[in-house]
């Protein structure tokens, strides 16, 4: 079982940056890929970036690519995002998930959610 707990969520102007944090409970987390995820009002939760469990792989989608940067700190239990340039249309919960096989850009990827933290990007 891996309990997270996503943090650095808030309220920015665009063209600011914020950077997410999400600590996961447990030993094994440098066996688990990474993922973040983000669900705007009315809108379906969707994928923001994977990172492998070593960390060598990482995939963004395309909206974020070049603003968002994912890593991973396996001694600290930690996977970060990086978010530059941020955008109104970034307003979103954002949630990290872990998954004890691949990862994906699925939800169903993935074995175990954090709570959500807000980020709200004003115009």
């Amino acid at each position: 079982q891996v309990q997270l707990v996503e943090s650095g969520g808030g309220l920015v102007q665009a063209g600011g940056s914020l950077r997410l944090s999400c600590t996961a409970s447990g030993r094994t987390f440098s066996s688990y890929a990474m993922g973040w995820f983000r669900q705007a009002p009315g809108k379906e939760r969707g994928f923001v970036a994977y990172i492998s469990f070593g960390g060598r792989s990482t995939r963004y989608t395309d909206s974020v690519k070049g603003r968002f940067t994912i890593s991973r700190d396996n001694a600290m239990n930690t996977v970060y995002l990086q978010m530059n340039s941020l955008k109104p249309e970034d307003t979103a919960v954002y949630y990290c998930a872990a998954a004890r096989v691949i990862g994906g850009t699925e939800e169903y990827d993935y074995d175990y959610w954090g709570q959500g933290t807000q980020v709200t990007v004003s115009s």
